[in-house]
C-alpha cells in the first residue's frame, strides 16, 4: 500500500527537520501544485485547504521551506518574489517583459553546463540562476 500524498509531505518535512503542521503541509502542496506563485496566491491556496492562516505565517513557512530546499524562491527583477516546488535540478526561467509570465527552462543538453563558470573566483559553485527575458506568445502577438 502506498502512502497518501499528505503522509509523504509530512515525511518530507520531518526528513529535513521541520515540524509537521497542517499549514506547512498545505503550503508545500499549494506551491507544488501552482505555477510560480506569489505570496498572496499561496496564502489563498493554503486558506482554501486549512482555513484561516495569517500572511505572516505564510511568509514564515515559505522561509522555512526555502531554507530546507523543499521550495525555490525566484526573484524576478522589478517584481515580487515567486515560489515553486521544482527544486534540485538547477533549471532556469524565462520572464515576459510585458505581462510578467514566468516559465521554466531546462538546462541545455540536459545537464548543468552553466555550473562551469569562466572564472569561479575560488568558489565551489553548486547552483546558477539564468533568467531569459522577452515577450510571451500572447504579448508578442499584441505587439505592434
Amino acid at each position: 500500500m502506498t502512502a497518501s500524498p499528505k503522509t509523504a509531505v509530512a515525511a518530507e518535512l520531518r526528513g529535513v527537520g521541520l515540524r509537521v503542521t497542517a499549514a506547512r503541509v498545505a503550503l508545500l502542496e499549494t506551491v507544488r501544485e501552482g505555477d510560480h506563485l506569489g505570496v498572496e496566491a499561496i496564502a489563498t491556496g493554503v486558506r482554501g485547504r486549512v482555513g484561516h492562516v495569517s500572511l505572516q505565517a505564510v511568509y514564515e513557512g515559505l522561509h522555512a521551506l526555502t531554507a530546507a530546499r523543499l521550495v525555490r524562491r525566484i526573484e524576478p527583477p522589478g517584481g515580487a518574489a515567486r515560489f515553486e516546488g521544482r527544486v534540485g535540478d538547477n533549471h532556469h526561467h524565462v520572464l515576459c517583459r510585458s505581462c510578467g509570465a514566468l516559465a521554466d527552462v531546462d538546462c541545455a543538453v540536459g545537464e548543468a553546463p552553466c555550473l562551469t563558470a569562466s572564472d569561479d573566483h575560488g568558489f565551489a559553485i553548486d547552483e546558477a540562476e539564468v533568467l531569459y527575458r522577452g515577450l510571451c506568445p500572447d504579448c508578442a502577438a499584441q505587439a505592434p
